[in-house]
């Protein structure tokens, strides 16, 4: 069901979007990942893997960014990623852990924050800002 949402809501966003997925580790995000990309036809989902290592993974010839900050530690860091050229990019851009880093994000973006409830189960919020 993750997955079928997060499908349902990336075929309605237009590039470009700016997307933070928030949760703790194993809550969900990387499973959320998968169904923007099907949504979005960028990649199949076995293809999506979290970038916590390479920090940025992109699909679909530059439609779909999906950065992972986790093992960032400053906001210096973060901007040397070149970030906010990605988020110029006519492309959704997932960010995860991000919100350690707010003065590097766009006023304009989507929240959807995830937690986990229960084994089989997931709780999903999606805001849209402002």
């Amino acid at each position: 069901e993750t997955i079928a949402l997060a499908a349902e809501l990336a075929r309605e966003w237009t590039p470009p979007r700016c997307v933070l997925l928030i949760g703790n580790l194993g809550a969900g995000k990387t499973t959320f990942a998968k169904g923007v990309a099907e949504g979005l036809g960028a990649a199949p989902r076995d293809e999506i893997s979290s970038p916590t290592f390479a920090l940025i993974h992109e699909h679909g010839g530059g439609l779909l960014y999906h950065v992972d900050l986790y093992r960032l530690d400053t906001e210096q860091e973060a901007a040397s990623l070149g970030l906010d050229e990605i988020l110029a990019r006519q492309a959704v851009v997932l960010l995860e852990w991000a919100e350690r880093f707010p003065r590097l994000l766009p006023e304009e973006r989507v929240e959807v924050r995830i937690e986990p409830r229960g084994d089989e189960t997931r709780w999903i919020e999606v805001k849209e800002l402002p």
